[in-house]
């Protein structure tokens, strides 16, 4: 696609020098002559590279305006600021701004021309790491042979056929956006955008101009998530944080199914689908008066439960298998051979789940181990902290021996039975012991059985 770059300025000759000298280097050309035109070509389309004239028509530094407008709609896109009236707090206040470069008039064509193709190659490597960070974490699978995972499988199919409003409920680096991500690429909306609005991350004060949008003085216009994600999925990810205030807003706009941008008098109407998510239990945050009922009976006309990882064992070898793959085929090294079995893997509590087991994957794969013995010294030195023997031997030491063998095979049986998802002829075979002499096991240390 070839790269398209907006000139605004308001001398006629100006605009002819750069649109001959930027065409003939093989780049596609739009040109405005004042703010009025340059705002409607901005909100028209963004372009891929900017040159904008620090003084048009408007007034003092309106070209900043300008830059702060393509700044809001995309930081990323690449500005080169140009002026016949430069002075060192121009140029300064135009970087403060975002701008990529700073040029004075009249300006050399060799020098601009070589600001432009960085800028385009700035750009792309962004793009690419955009697009190399989505891929990475969209090629991701939903992995497991648990219970939960099995369910969750079976809900997205089941879901991604409706437009109904979901809340997704888990503990921090579950899988909650993988599952959201899953169920908009299912959905008819797949081709539209997924857009995510970070609840716990925002400044109080800038909730409304990241929901809704902002409709400024100068007659430019910020687009909020809800107008983003038109025709596609939008996330809110950690909606329990969201305050009261701004939870009353969303409830009238999925009520009136439709809104107005901060400063904005015109009803805004969307088409969108919502899809939130919370690692806090909402229905806590209701009796502890942090979240509207009323809201939580709308976003959650349909909910999926994510357990923690500690809590479906069967699912870690799988992933560790998967990860490590997956892993090895990004950092373009030999597959990682990690012992699926690991007892300190096993074992650990996970307290950041998937996201915790993915890190530790993805950091033997930097520090690249030679042997199976470097790799398993790498995981006890992560996983020391919190490892499962440290913790039995912490707590057998008040008790006498035969209460702490109880309690280690009660701790041992039964992640062995979550690990083989209560199959107790595997969970036998596995620990050395008949099936029958299991169940006798099982019940003498008040262990529950499910299947």
């Amino acid at each position: 696609m070839t790269t398209e770059i907006l000139i605004v300025d308001d001398n006629s000759d100006i605009r002819n020098i750069l649109n001959e000298l930027i065409s003939d280097a093989g780049y596609k050309t739009r040109v405005a002559a004042n703010f009025s035109q340059a705002l409607s070509e901005i909100d028209k389309k963004i372009p891929d590279v900017a040159i904008l004239d620090v003084k048009l028509d408007k007034g003092d530094n309106d070209g900043i305006q300008l830059l702060s407008h393509i700044k809001s709609k995309n930081k990323d896109v690449p500005v080169i600021m140009i002026s016949g009236h430069a002075n060192i707090e121009m140029a300064i206040s135009s970087l403060k701004h975002g701008a990529f470069e700073f040029v004075e008039k009249p300006f050399d064509q060799p020098r601009l021309l070589n600001f432009i193709r960085r800028a385009v190659e700035n750009l792309n490597l962004k793009n690419l790491n955009k697009e190399y960070e989505n891929k990475l974490f969209s090629s991701f699978d939903l992995i497991g042979n648990s219970k939960n995972i099995e369910t969750i499988r079976e809900q997205i199919e089941k879901i991604s056929l409706t437009d109904s409003r979901i809340t997704i409920n888990g503990p921090s680096g579950s899988g909650k956006e993988l599952v959201a991500r899953k169920i908009h690429k299912k959905s008819k909306r797949n081709n539209g955008p997924f857009v995510i609005l970070n609840g716990a991350l925002l400044d109080n004060e800038k909730y409304e101009q990241e929901l809704f949008g902002e409709e400024k003085e100068n007659g430019s216009i910020s687009y909020g998530a809800l107008e983003k994600a038109n025709k596609g999925t939008l996330l809110i990810d950690q909606i329990s944080d969201i305050p009261l205030e701004i939870q009353s807003k969303i409830l009238r706009v999925l009520i009136d199914q439709k809104f107005k941008r901060v400063n904005g008098s015109n009803d805004i109407k969307v088409d969108v689908r919502l899809i939130s998510s919370s690692s806090k239990d909402l229905k806590n945050e209701i009796e502890m008066g942090n979240f509207r009922e009323d809201l939580f009976h709308r976003v959650s006309v349909f909910e999926i439960n994510i357990q923690p990882l500690s809590s479906r064992i069967s699912d870690i070898p799988l992933l560790i298998k998967y990860f490590s793959r997956k892993i090895s085929e990004n950092y373009n090294i030999k597959e990682l051979d990690i012992d699926e079995n690991d007892s300190y893997i096993l074992n650990h509590n996970w307290k950041g789940n998937v996201r915790e087991l993915r890190n530790l994957i993805e950091r033997i794969a930097i520090l690249q181990p030679d042997t199976k013995d470097k790799i398993s010294n790498i995981i006890k030195e992560s996983l020391k902290n919190d490892n499962f023997q440290e913790k039995v031997t912490k707590n057998s030491l008040s008790v006498t021996l035969k209460e702490a063998r109880e309690k280690f095979e009660k701790e041992y049986l039964t992640i062995q039975l979550k690990k083989f998802n209560g199959n107790i002829s595997k969970t036998a075979n596995f620990v050395g012991m008949e099936r029958s002499a299991l169940h006798r096991k099982l019940k003498g240390l008040g262990i529950k059985e499910f299947n």
